[in-house]
C-alpha cells in the first residue's frame, strides 16, 4: 500500500513548529511532493483534539492514509489508526497519559513559544482515559521508535505497550529524539510514501 495522505500529531505542550514535525514536513515537501501532509495544532482538550482530527481526515482515503505521532501524539496516533484502520508510526509514545499528565493540571506553556499559555483542565484526564486503546489489537501495521534514554517515559513500558509492532529500540537518546532525521528514511519506507 502506498501512502498518499499523512497525518502528523505533535506531543503535549508541542506544536507543528516542533523540530520533528518540521523535519517530516520538509522531507515530504522535498521527496514526496504528491503526498498530502497535515500537522494540525492540537487543542489541549483530548476530546476536542480528536474531534478536530476526525473532521480533518473525514474525506481522506483511509485505504492510503497513515499517521505519525510523537509522545502524546503517539497515544493519539494509536486511536486514529484504530478508527481509520491505517498504518501508524509512534515516536517515544505516551502509554498512560491519563496517569502521567495528572500532575500538569493547570496553566502550561508551549515548548516552541513560552509566551503562549494554555490551561490543562482536570476533565482532560477522563478524556484521555476514554481514548485509551490498550488491549485492542492494531488495525494495521505499526512501527514504534523508542529511545532507551528517554528521560520522560519508561522505554520498557513503551515497548511492552506495542508487542505486535515493528520496534526500533535506540540505545541512549532522549524524549525529543534529537536524531529523528536519521529515522525519516525508515519511516518513509515503512509507510511507502508516494513519490
Amino acid at each position: 500500500m502506498t501512502t498518499t495522505h499523512l497525518l502528523y500529531l505533535h506531543g503535549f505542550r508541542s506544536s507543528p513548529a516542533s523540530a520533528k514535525a518540521r523535519q517530516m514536513a520538509a522531507h515530504v515537501a522535498k521527496n514526496h511532493p504528491e503526498l498530502t501532509f497535515w500537522c494540525p495544532q492540537l487543542p489541549p482538550s483530548p476530546r476536542a483534539a480528536m474531534h478536530e482530527v476526525a473532521r480533518g481526515i473525514a474525506h481522506w482515503p483511509h485505504g492510503t492514509m497513515a499517521v505519525i505521532g510523537s509522545s502524546l501524539g503517539g497515544f493519539y496516533a494509536s486511536w486514529v489508526a484504530r478508527h481509520a484502520a491505517c498504518p501508524s508510526v509512534m515516536i517515544n509514545p505516551a502509554v498512560d497519559p491519563a496517569r502521567d499528565l495528572a500532575r500538569y493540571i493547570g496553566e502550561q506553556t508551549t515548548w516552541q513559544n513560552p509566551a503562549e499559555r494554555f490551561y490543562f483542565l482536570p476533565e482532560y484526564i477522563d478524556e484521555l482515559a476514554a481514548l485509551d486503546t490498550r488491549g485492542t489489537p492494531p488495525a494495521a501495521a505499526e512501527l514504534v521508535i523508542i529511545a532507551k534514554g528517554d528521560e520522560v517515559l519508561d522505554w520498557r513500558e513503551m515497548a511492552g505497550r506495542y508487542p505486535q509492532a515493528h520496534q526500533i529500540l535506540q540505545e541512549g537518546g532522549d524524549h525529543a529524539l534529537g536524531n529523528f532525521a536519521d529515522y525519516i528514511p525508515r519511516i518513509a519506507e515503512f509507510l511507502q510514501l508516494i513519490a
